[in-house]
């Protein structure tokens, strides 16, 4: 049964069409990933299928009764209402704290955020939380989010894929994460050219079709088939897709890269990188950081020794507050340590992008900023003029003569990134990079970064952007470490999912090993033999609890694989709430012999 129809729709934005003569429509339970170029009109077709706006010609119906929940990218929220009175309206305290449901959505996106605060004192990522919790806590026919990760943590995100990947309503979401539409969406639609294109399957599914289309098409622009077939060979050797089967044949698209190399040639790459780094890049010699200065703000790094080589890809992974950003400024030189030492070999040439947009001249134009830098530059065995970096970023004919002053922030970032990558830099510093691109232009720049010769460090909450064009994952646990992840983002979400089971159980506890290397001292009335028969049991629990907390994880990365068998994730559901009451049952012996200890 269609929830909406739209027939026959046209839609323009003053003197640009946008949508032309459109015909649809929305499925009950269905789940559809919506991308396209920025300002192709993807918005637009969401709030048409909303009803928040109305076309210029055609119709839009909706069956009687429709519950349609739309989170646009806004976050309209009144500054003088709290998060309890936004999130929860006017329920009782007891109505919503008996509810299991209620309390696991306040849990992962409320979090330890005061329920008393105002909207106004709220930050970006604050305010993008309390929006999703006020519409997912509430039943709908028809889910249609705008951009929902944005603001997000990779932690926040997988919580919210498998959440969604749950629940029975239909969902309509524009992102330009493209691990997210590949965990929550059975169809992907493309907004190009007034028309809406339709694929089976999520982003890996559309990646492939696409290819299949324009080898059936024999397109003409040889350089963008070449970028989808390295986007095909990174897909079909990466990560397992996340995708339901596609309906259309992958023979031909498979052909495609039977030949294909890997998407970077990684041995070449680090040596270029150490002909023009040397041994040493960064060396971290007992290095304790603090986020807000030396004694200041959380801890981030606690007598750390690390060293990052010529060559390595590092993706750096943690919750927002972690102190990523802290630890890209202490390698950019912007802050220093509280004590220890950062060694910074003589030959880094570091480029740093920041969250924050740094001035430039809004009367100059674009071509002119960035060929004040540099005219011509070396990627990989191939020389490109400014000129054509800019069209490849996004900037094609008559946007290279904007003025600085009309763009956009998405806009401003990519000419900031370009600055950089213009300099010639061996060293390259990024942090969110990602933020306000479009899907096609993070093809193009994770092209681009393939053939550049130097040690990148990548903070980034784009979990496929991370993957991408990293090598290895390192993380911030808030243990004061930098924890080397070989398992890579799964590694961490695992971790993370083990360590706040425990952490939600039994507080601030201190492991057994801890507990008795500080305090050695028996328990009153306790024999040596009795304490150590209790610690072998406590460390049991604890080796149990870590594997449940382990099976936990991938049962809830099974329900979002599992999004459109129902059956399969009633099966999944069960056996979750099995693993549950073992794990409460287990977490209660643990307090039972903690407690015996006097730990």
């Amino acid at each position: 049964m269609n929830l909406v129809n739209l027939e026959s729709v046209s839609h323009a934005y003053g003197p640009k069409p946008l949508l032309h003569d459109v015909s649809l429509g929305v499925e009950a339970g269905e789940r559809i990933g919506v991308v396209g170029r920025n300002g192709g009109g993807k918005t637009t077709l969401m709030s048409l299928i909303a009803g928040d706006a109305k076309p210029d010609s055609g119709r839009v119906t909706h069956t009687r009764g429709l519950r349609v929940g739309f989170l646009s990218q806004r976050d309209d929220l009144d500054p003088d209402r709290t998060v309890r009175e936004l999130v929860l309206g006017g329920r009782a305290e007891h109505e919503w704290a008996g509810d299991q449901g209620v309390r696991e959505l306040l849990g992962s996106l409320i979090g330890d955020l005061d329920l008393d605060a105002r909207a106004s004192e709220l930050s970006g990522g604050e305010r993008r939380r309390t929006a999703l919790a006020r519409l997912l806590i509430d039943e709908h026919d028809l889910i249609m989010l705008d951009e929902p990760t944005n603001h997000l943590d990779i932690e926040a995100i997988a919580w919210l894929a498998a959440h969604l990947a749950a629940r029975k309503s239909a969902l309509v979401v524009v992102t330009h994460d493209r691990w997210f539409l590949d965990a929550v969406s059975t169809r992907t639609w493309e907004v190009v050219d007034g028309r809406v294109e339709r694929y089976e399957g999520g982003y890996a599914a559309y990646v492939l079709a696409k290819a299949e289309r324009a080898r059936i098409a024999q397109a003409s622009e040889e350089r963008r088939q070449n970028l989808m077939r390295k986007e095909i060979a990174w897909l079909r050797r990466g990560p397992p897709a996340r995708t339901s089967k596609p309906k259309f044949r992958i023979e031909a698209a498979q052909a495609l890269i039977a030949n294909e190399p890997p998407p970077r040639e990684s041995v070449e790459l680090v040596k270029f990188a150490t002909a023009r780094l040397g041994r040493t890049v960064y060396d971290l010699e007992d290095v304790t950081l603090h986020a807000g200065g030396p004694g200041s703000g959380p801890l981030v790094l606690d007598r750390t020794t690390w060293q990052f080589g010529p060559g390595d890809r590092i993706g750096l992974i943690g919750v927002n507050g972690s102190g990523k950003s802290s630890v890209l400024r202490l390698l950019a030189d912007t802050v220093q340590p509280d004590s220890g030492r950062v060694v910074r070999g003589k030959t880094v040439r570091m480029a740093h992008l920041s969250q924050e947009l740094a001035e430039l001249d809004p009367t100059r134009r674009v071509l002119e900023t960035i060929e004040d830098v540099r005219k011509y530059i070396q990627v990989g065995k191939k020389e490109w003029t400014a000129s054509q970096l800019l069209e490849r970023l996004g900037f094609k004919g008559d946007a290279q003569w904007k003025v600085i002053g009309d763009l956009s922030g998405g806009e401003r970032r990519r000419l900031q990134l370009l600055r950089l990558l213009m300099d010639d830099p061996n060293v390259l510093l990024l942090d969110e990079p990602t933020n306000d691109l479009d899907i096609e232009t993070l093809n193009e720049l994770e092209d681009l970064l393939d053939g550049w010769p130097g040690t990148l460090i990548l903070v980034s909450h784009d979990r496929y952007f991370l993957e991408r064009v990293t090598d290895r994952s390192v993380a911030l646990l808030g243990d004061g470490r930098l924890s080397l992840l070989p398992g890579g983002v799964d590694e961490y979400l695992q971790r993370r999912a083990a360590g706040a089971a425990l952490t939600a159980r039994v507080g601030s506890a201190v492991p057994a090993e801890r507990v008795a290397a500080e305090a050695p001292a028996q328990p009153a009335g306790m024999s040596a033999k009795e304490e150590r028969e209790l610690r072998k049991e406590l460390n049991r629990l604890e080796r149990q609890l870590d594997r449940l907390s382990d099976k936990e994880a991938k049962l809830h990365a099974a329900m979002a694989e599992a999004a459109s068998d129902y059956a399969r994730l009633g099966s999944l559901d069960a056996e979750l709430r099995d693993l549950l009451s073992q794990k409460d049952s287990i977490e209660a012996e643990w307090l039972e012999v903690a407690d015996s200890l006097g730990d």
